[in-house]
Formats: structure tokens, sequence, C-alpha cells
């Protein structure tokens, strides 16, 4: 009799984690592809592997971003906003009109929706970033012109 109640138990919490999992989807690692950033939209060397699973890009995009030094995103904004949690390095991130701020690993940076900015590497530093943007119908970035050598130095 004990038997068989811990056989039933087993068998009404396993179905209930198999149900569960159906809501679950996990993409393995190295399934998804890294990109070289396009020219339009990056200076320098940047790689952009995109992070999904399921039908997450409904809702926004995840994308590890790499940056050799030197390397940044053109000016852009985003109208539903922007996370950066910083992985790796030391880099810049600006809003127009203001003065470039330093970001670095273990840094968490809030870009608010609508606010036009550049992030990327410091001159002597590689940087990595995980980039969340969120969607607002439909769409995560809104890229404007690439951020000059000028405006890269502070000048």
């Amino acid at each position: 009799m004990k038997k068989c109640l811990i056989a039933a138990c087993a068998s009404l919490l396993l179905g209930t984690a198999a149900a569960y999992a159906e809501g679950i989807s996990v993409t393995a690692a190295g399934n998804t592809p890294t990109i070289t950033g396009d020219a339009k939209n990056f200076s320098g060397q940047a790689a952009v592997d995109l992070k999904a699973a399921g039908n997450s890009g409904r809702y926004g995009s995840v994308g590890q971003v790499d940056f050799m030094p030197g390397a940044r995103t053109a000016w852009h904004t985003h109208p539903a906003g922007q996370l950066l949690v910083i992985t790796e390095g030391r880099g810049w991130v600006q809003e127009e009109g203001h003065p470039a701020r330093e970001i670095k690993a273990g840094d968490v940076v809030w870009i608010e929706p609508g606010v036009k900015h550049w992030h990327g590497a410091a001159k002597d530093s590689r940087i990595s970033h995980l980039a969340i943007a969120y969607l607002r119908d439909g769409k995560g970035v809104d890229w404007k012109e690439l951020v000059s050598d000028d405006q890269y130095n502070g000048r």
C-alpha cells in the first residue's frame, strides 16, 4: 500500500512537471548565430549574438553585443526603452546633448524611451553587454546617423 501511494504521488508530480515544461522553451547554447554589426548601425568591430527562445521576440529583443576597442553603435532611440547590463570591459554611453558617461563591468544602464543615445567600447578596452530592447507597436529601435570620431572623442 505504501509503495502504491509513493508511486501515485511520483506519477502526479511528474505529470505536473511535464505539463509545466510545455510552457517553457529552451534554446541551447550555440544555437543562435553571431553576426557582425551592420556598418550602417555600428562603427568599428562589433559582434551581435541575438538571444531568443520560443516566442520571446514578440515582446522585445535581447542581444549580447561584443565591441572591440573604439567600436560603438550609431545614434539611436528605443520607443519603449533599453536596458544594458555590462558584462565585461569598459566603455561609454552618451545621451545627445550631454557628456559621455563611463560604463564598466557590473554596471546596469536604463535608457528612457525616445532618448537619442549611443554606447560602445573605450579606445583602449573591449566591452560586452546584454542589450534588452522592449517593443512598442512591434518596433524596438530607430537607428540614426553614425557617431563621428569627433563626437566619440568628445570634441
